[in-house]
């Protein structure tokens, strides 16, 4: 558990067990801390590095656009710093983005890539995508953090005997850096890597929640145009929103664990 120098920032980063590089990347306003449930388990069997991405949790917070890209340098920037060679990345949301980028980008530092309740085109190609994105933008720039995490855990933890994580939730997001919230936030506006997934060569493993923002079929579209991976499972966890890992991590861990187990 410490910071390092990546590129012009210090990155936070938590590295744990021995073996094959597992890397875990958390998603818009969250951090390292909520790969806890993972950590334990997968440093059993591998190294695993968990880190907080630019702008979040322990990490550096500079001014400035942010950019998917940029995040994926710093992975990279990251992994150089740590000495690191090839690495199994595992990424959710936003987190998702970054992996998929991070393939694309550099693919000779990659073993596989695990992609989590996310997408691989955030374009905004329709008026209501358009309208949506600025109301989002606004009302983040209106609200505090805290309110922020109010409305969106209301909607990852909807069931009463999940009322400790969304608290544990919220008390998390309200400490976010607003500023650095909102940079990541339109980090994501017009990016797309769709047009590139046929150029992923590894094995890649997506997860649906059955009931994430997006239906299983979004998923199943982008994967099918990975046409020239090693392999490229599919597994749609039941009962589950888009927090998946926290919700249910013991299935999740099997997923992921079984799909690593595959890759050579």
């Amino acid at each position: 558990m410490s910071n390092i120098k990546t590129g012009n920032i210090k990155t936070y980063y938590e590295l744990t067990g021995k073996g094959e590089t597992v890397v875990f990347i958390h998603g818009l306003g969250s951090s390292a801390e909520d790969w806890s449930y993972q950590t334990e388990f997968f440093s059993k069997h591998f190294q695993v590095l968990a880190y907080d991405v630019r702008g979040h949790g322990q990490s550096d917070k500079p001014k400035g656009a942010y950019s998917v890209p940029l995040f994926a340098e710093d992975l990279l920037n990251l992994l150089n710093a740590l000495a690191i060679e090839k690495v199994h990345i595992v990424g959710l949301s936003m987190g998702g983005w970054i992996v998929f980028q991070f393939g694309l980008d550099y693919p000779e530092r990659v073993k596989s890539l695990t992609v989590v309740n996310s997408w691989a085109d955030m374009r905004l190609k329709k008026i209501s995508d358009k309208i949506n994105f600025y109301k989002r933008t606004v009302l983040f720039q209106l609200l505090t953090m805290r309110k922020i995490g109010e409305i969106i855990g209301k909607k990852l933890f909807i069931k009463p005997e999940q009322k400790e994580l969304l608290q544990n939730f919220i008390e998390k997001w309200a400490k976010n850096h607003k500023p650095s919230y909102l940079a990541s936030f339109k980090a994501v506006k017009g990016w797309s890597v769709e047009d590139r997934l046929s150029e992923i060569t590894c094995p890649v493993l997506v997860v649906s929640a059955d009931e994430d923002y997006t239906p299983v079929s979004d998923k199943e579209a982008y994967a099918a145009k990975m046409i020239n991976a090693e392999f490229v499972e599919l597994a749609v966890v039941k009962d589950s929103r888009h927090a998946t890992p926290v919700e249910h991590p013991a299935e999740f861990n099997q997923v992921v664990g079984k799909f690593l187990s595959k890759v050579k």
